[in-house]
């Protein structure tokens, strides 16, 4: 055999000097361009990093205003806008990103395939996101315009022409801009996990963690459409003096929140259902032993996905709308708190009488399940009326 065959010089061309102001060039090329989904993940990493580190300078400052008593550090319109900035960019600029990254990163290794369904449309949905972000966060750089002081829920007619500046035209519109980044993702994974799995990867012998994203895909495809209605019929009242939140003129601003929170409500979902896939995968390693209940896991999760599009108006009881429909969405937001009680015991399960180690990852989830369930009290005690109409807008 000749040793020719074992030259690689020969047959494989040599990587490109990364040093070398080529190499950095294509480098950088490579990554503005990449469909690749391990790629993609880094770069919403990145992303979501970046904008955990602008959220939390966001609130460091509004804090320190309120650090103590008649503190003039920051105007009452720039406090205002600093805590709807700090709320919307931890939401929709932090949290939703990594929870983009860990499903790209995932999905494919998980099920089985070699990318998601639609690559370039996994790139555009990225660079759709970071676009709106910055649109998003435009307004602190344009004189006069200022950030959105509405609050991150943008309640109606706060946010109208005669009460908020132009930094509400850049929120809406960079919400905007992440609605449609994240109804692109959502179908690409949902098309992804239903029709790219592995040959005799069942549905049921997927990973927890999969089911857990793909839930979530449904939520979000399902979700964002009502707030970037909500969102259009803003920008028409400021831009071309429609009256959909006028009340005045016989808009309702009741239709902005109702929009906003069928958005709103499942989005919590959207944000704690992978943290639970993750603690799903986590607990058996370091248990040594099955996850417990793992059908019962699964079908909770999904359930808590259709529940939760039935619990929106919870946030509504000091709105006015009435004892029936107060109590019909006192009722689900009862009901939610039980598919979330089965997983709590399931991990408990998991950990009982088992052979545990502790590594950095263990500490983590086990932490989880005690701070997840005191949130998770809070929430049974808000979904009586009274209670809520009370604790409604306070520090509680």
């Amino acid at each position: 055999m000749s040793s020719k065959l074992y030259e690689i010089d020969d047959i494989q061309s040599p990587a490109p000097d990364m040093h070398s102001e080529r190499g950095l060039k294509e480098g950088l090329i490579d990554w503005l361009t990449t469909p690749d989904h391990k790629k993609i993940a880094v770069l919403y990493g990145m992303a979501g990093f970046i904008y955990l580190l602008v959220g939390g300078l966001e609130a460091i400052l509004f804090r320190i205003q309120l650090a103590v008593p008649d503190n003039n550090f920051l105007g009452g319109d720039t406090f205002n806008g600093l805590v709807t900035m700090h709320a919307t960019t931890m939401v929709f600029l932090a949290i939703m990103p990594m929870t983009a990254a860990l499903a790209n990163l995932l999905i494919p290794l998980m099920i089985g395939a070699r990318d998601v369904a639609f690559p370039r449309l996994n790139a555009w949905s990225f660079w759709t996101f970071l676009f709106g972000s910055l649109v998003l966060n435009a307004s602190f750089f344009h004189p006069g315009a200022g950030a959105p002081s509405a609050g991150w829920f943008g309640y109606a007619p706060l946010t109208g022409p005669e009460f908020a500046h132009a930094g509400i035209d850049y929120w809406w519109s960079g919400l905007a801009l992440l609605s449609a980044s994240s109804l692109a993702a959502a179908v690409n994974f949902i098309v992804t996990i239903l029709n790219m799995r592995a040959p005799g990867m069942t549905l049921f012998r997927m990973p927890v963690m999969i089911w857990m994203l793909l839930v979530i895909q449904f939520l979000l495809a399902l979700a964002f459409p009502p707030i970037t209605v909500g969102l259009i019929l803003l920008g028409f009242d400021r831009m071309f003096g429609t009256l959909f939140y006028q009340v005045s003129m016989g808009g309702d601003p009741h239709l902005w929140q109702h929009l906003f929170w069928v958005f709103g409500h499942p989005e919590v979902y959207v944000l704690i259902l992978p943290s639970m896939g993750v603690v799903s995968e986590i607990l058996p390693v370091f248990c040594r032993r099955p996850l417990f209940g793992q059908m019962a896991i699964i079908f909770s999760g999904v359930f808590i996905g259709f529940v939760g599009f039935g619990v929106w108006a919870h946030h509504m009881f000091t709105s006015g709308m009435g004892p029936v429909a107060e109590a019909a969405f006192a009722a689900t937001t009862a009901i939610i708190a039980i598919p979330t009680g089965v997983k709590i015991f399931n991990w408990l399960g998991t950990l009982w009488n088992s052979k545990m180690t502790f590594p950095t990852p263990m500490l983590f989830a086990v932490s989880f399940i005690p701070m997840f369930t005191i949130g998770g009290l809070s929430g049974l005690m808000h979904a009586s009326p009274p209670l809520d109409l009370q604790q409604h807008d306070s520090y509680f």
